[in-house]
């Protein structure tokens, strides 16, 4: 078995002493065909299980990071990036929303992520279902945010190392380690923005998080947290937005009055999957719903340097939202996919 694995499978002490040069040799073994279906699955497993130490785990980000294709790309001025890390109560796409919302506010938005791993409807999912489509290449994706001010970029940005483990995983392929995948997705995609807003969820190990958010050094990166457990900001709970600096804490009536519950948020059918989105966009969802959009678009602005004080960055989504900017990008973005073909 691989010395990695092995490790892992200890351990403790043995899984603190994985070095980048340990996992070099691992993803090797993998791209040569010498790693087998049962040592993937044991890595993938074990992992999902504990992520290790803060050492071992940045190693491993840097590792999978140096598998990313193509050559770097100086990050967009002001472009911002936001994705959750999943696994905590279902919500509908507050994210994929939030990312119109601070779009249509005049924030670049870059905005990755992937099919449901532990829910029933990722991002890809709803946006194939609305009809927009995924950017295929670093310039592809310049192009949509130069015309849009908003690209949602495809499988391109990660490393293919994780498509050779879904390989030799077949046919279980990589949902049943949706954990691990969505806790260290947000931070193997190749995007070159500025900022990156990262909701974490009760799911998420939050500390090792925090340490491979200061360990960044291509983009700032924030981490939103809060008491429901949501990866997402949420107006009715009390939210900490871990900035690298002091903490920025949230609470009901700071910016939104708070109103409503986690039934407000809920994931709707997929039958009114579509319409149930737009009408978010539009201000006709639940207050709840309409403020947690906003609130996370406000972070986008934020963390971007588009506004100044988190209050005018809530009042300018707000605006964007009631006033019908939002859905009028998301008509010109679906509009353009279908010309395209």
């Amino acid at each position: 078995m691989d010395q990695v694995i092995a490790a892992l499978l200890r351990g403790g002490d043995a899984a603190g002493g994985i070095d980048l040069p340990a996992w070099r040799a691992l993803w090797d073994r993998l791209e040569s065909g010498a790693l087998d279906r049962a040592e993937v699955s044991a890595l993938l497993a074990t992992l999902s299980t504990r992520l290790p130490a803060p050492a071992p785990l940045e190693a491993l980000v840097v590792s999978l990071r140096e598998r990313r294709s193509g050559p770097e790309h100086p990050a967009w001025p002001g472009a911002v990036n936001i994705v959750g890390t999943g696994g905590g109560p279902r919500t509908f796409n507050v994210s994929t929303a939030a990312a119109f919302v601070a779009a249509a506010m005049g924030v670049p938005v870059v905005k990755t992520g992937s099919r449901a791993h532990t829910g029933s409807v990722g991002s890809i999912d709803l946006l194939d279902r609305l009809g927009v489509r995924l950017t295929r290449s670093v310039p592809d994706t310049e192009d949509a945010l130069g015309e849009h001010g908003i690209a949602f970029a495809g499988p391109f940005v990660y490393p293919a190392t994780l498509t050779r483990m879904a390989r030799a995983l077949l046919p279980l392929g990589l949902k049943p380690f949706g954990r691990f995948l969505n806790a260290l997705g947000p931070f193997l995609a190749a995007v070159p923005v500025s900022a990156q807003v990262t909701g974490v969820s009760s799911a998420a190990p939050l500390e090792p998080l925090r340490h491979l958010a200061a360990t960044a050094t291509d983009r700032t990166v924030w981490l939103c947290a809060n008491d429901f457990g949501c990866d997402e900001l949420l107006g009715f709970a009390h939210n900490v937005v871990h900035t690298g600096g002091d903490p920025v804490t949230l609470s009901p009536g700071d910016l939104a009055p708070g109103h409503g519950s986690l039934d407000d948020l809920a994931e709707a059918h997929p039958d009114s999957l579509v319409p149930h989105f737009l009408d978010v966009l539009s201000g006709r969802g639940t207050t709840a719903a309409t403020e947690a959009v906003c609130l996370n678009a406000a972070a986008l602005a934020m963390a971007g340097g588009h506004a100044a004080t988190w209050p005018g960055a809530f009042a300018a989504a707000t605006e964007a939202v009631h006033g019908g900017a939002v859905v009028a990008l998301v008509d010109r973005v679906r509009a353009k996919a279908v010309a395209r073909g």
